[in-house]
């Protein structure tokens, strides 16, 4: 099938679902996003058990680094995340730790704001701007770009991919969360380093899937 991007959004919308969202409070997912990096989601969640309460800006920033590297020592390169939490925390306090005053600000702005700190990247600064401030801004992964090339997508930069993906669903934050989701969903059960083309509800508009049967035939 000749698949667009609201195609391969309707198709895994129907395999997966929708998404429950980015799990905590607006505090929780800025932190969990630096947390995140370089690491497997099960270990954000065996850290966060070990904070004995829901997260805050102040009670982060309270904290030690010392302290905080402790509380999340199964996500690994504690200090450089702990010293970048508290910093995204102090970023946060500039707006008066309150979120109304954040979503306020231009996404242009936030962005550039956040990708001015040490330790947050493209695709932390976007998380951030989606989960936790509810701005419509795409985010690009791994997954996401392995995906649109083994569809065989042209597309060579960023700006490109994040153009195919936006081109014909709608530019809400509710709907980029989900679709954020939803390619983390297909990337980790199908499409991995070593794809499971057969099993993929893909496979018909796969360029890589269908490169394989040719060899195979050949």
């Amino acid at each position: 099938m000749m698949l667009t991007s609201r195609k391969l959004y309707n198709c895994l919308l129907d395999t997966f679902g929708p998404s429950e969202g980015w799990p905590g409070n607006t505090v929780t997912i800025m932190a969990t996003a630096v947390m995140v990096q370089n690491t497997a989601w099960t270990a954000v969640v065996r850290a966060m058990e070990r904070f004995p309460h829901e997260l805050t800006a102040k009670y982060l920033l309270a904290l030690s680094v010392e302290e905080l590297m402790d509380y999340i020592r199964p996500c690994g390169f504690m200090r450089r995340k702990a010293e970048t939490i508290q910093t995204v925390m102090a970023w946060y306090g500039r707006y008066g730790f309150d979120a109304a005053k954040v979503e306020a600000t231009t996404q242009e702005r936030l962005r550039e704001e956040l990708l001015a700190i040490k330790g947050i990247g493209e695709e932390t600064a976007d998380v951030i701007l989606l989960y936790a401030f509810h701005k419509p801004v795409f985010v690009l992964d791994a997954y996401t770009r392995r995906l649109l090339l083994r569809l065989g997508s042209t597309a060579r930069t960023d700006a490109e991919r994040r153009a195919w993906f936006t081109a014909d669903v709608p530019e809400t934050d509710a709907v980029y969360a989900d679709y954020h989701w939803l390619l983390l969903e297909h990337g980790k059960r199908y499409c991995k380093k070593q794809p499971l083309c057969d099993e993929c509800p893909l496979a018909d508009a796969c360029a890589k899937k269908r490169a394989g049967r040719r060899r195979r035939a050949a």
